[in-house]
């Protein structure tokens, strides 16, 4: 694979996974559909774009994944979806970040891993960056849905952890999407005197399913082979600030001293720990 197209591949994956934290949150925020509907739909749509590309790249419908990673997938979706009624688009997608590599820095730690004097700041400053994000102000985000991020992104990670390794993470990734539904089918039913949705509700979640979700994953995985372990894992640094900057632009939030501060802070400390890696 040339260098041109994995940096073409890599930041269309980056965009497509920063356009599920604007779209859901300006469905939501319009009150285009719920918080329940955009969930289901968007697994539903996202697992149908994976079926198709698995299918037409490997001429088969077998499907890997399991029942405890489509759980924390599941657990994710709707985590996310939630705290998007309230969060900003641009301070959910970093808490989304934010603990996503916390829990895999976490398991890590757990597992006998030990952090260099350098990896050790990154990790006080990153924990030092959501402390400032989060404590009470006038500018700090909901509490309810920010802690709701924190599960969501802690749930992405435990699916992340789980998927490391795989041989065809692409198949395992539409399994776990399509044993998703089911769980998506149970919420929809507790919650269904809340559904409602209209046609640009209905076409968010779609794009963001079959779109950002299901095509962004694949873009992605077609990347992964032309770059490194810490490269990879740098390059996500990415995504929160494509998502504020994107906000910013469509949605018309604000980019508060805090946000930014916060932003660096994170963004800087989870850096310094992935660097530290790559040179033990």
């Amino acid at each position: 694979m040339t260098k041109t197209r994995v940096v073409l591949l890599t930041t269309l994956a980056m965009i497509a996974f920063a356009a599920n934290s604007l779209l859901c949150r300006l469905a939501l925020r319009e009150a285009h559909i719920d918080a329940t509907g955009f969930t289901s739909i968007r697994l539903a749509s996202g697992a149908l774009i994976l079926w198709l590309i698995v299918r037409l790249r490997d001429g088969a419908s077998a499907y890997h994944g399991n029942w405890l990673s489509a759980t924390a997938l599941f657990a994710y979706a709707a985590g996310f979806s939630f705290a998007y009624l309230t969060l900003p688009a641009g301070a959910g997608a970093l808490l989304l970040f934010g603990a996503v590599q916390a829990t895999m820095i976490g398991y890590g730690l757990w597992r006998g891993e030990r952090l260099g004097i350098v990896q050790s700041g990154g990790l006080v400053l990153a924990f030092a960056g959501l402390v400032i994000l989060l404590r009470p102000g006038l500018s700090a985000p909901p509490l309810e849905g920010s802690l709701l991020m924190i599960v969501a992104g802690v749930a992405w990670g435990i699916y992340s952890l789980r998927g490391r390794g795989g041989s065809n993470p692409a198949a395992s990734t539409g399994g776990n999407f399509i044993r998703a539904l089911p769980f998506a089918a149970v919420l929809s039913l507790l919650m269904l005197p809340q559904l409602d949705a209209d046609a640009m509700g209905v076409l968010y979640a779609v794009a963001s399913g079959a779109l950002a979700s299901g095509l962004g994953y694949a873009v992605w995985y077609s990347a992964l082979p032309g770059l490194q372990a810490s490269s990879a894992a740098t390059v996500q640094l990415s995504v929160p600030v494509i998502a504020t900057l994107g906000a910013a632009l469509f949605l018309d939030e604000a980019i508060t001293p805090r946000l930014i501060l916060a932003s660096v802070a994170v963004l800087t400390g989870i850096a310094a720990v992935i660097m530290g890696r790559k040179r033990q």
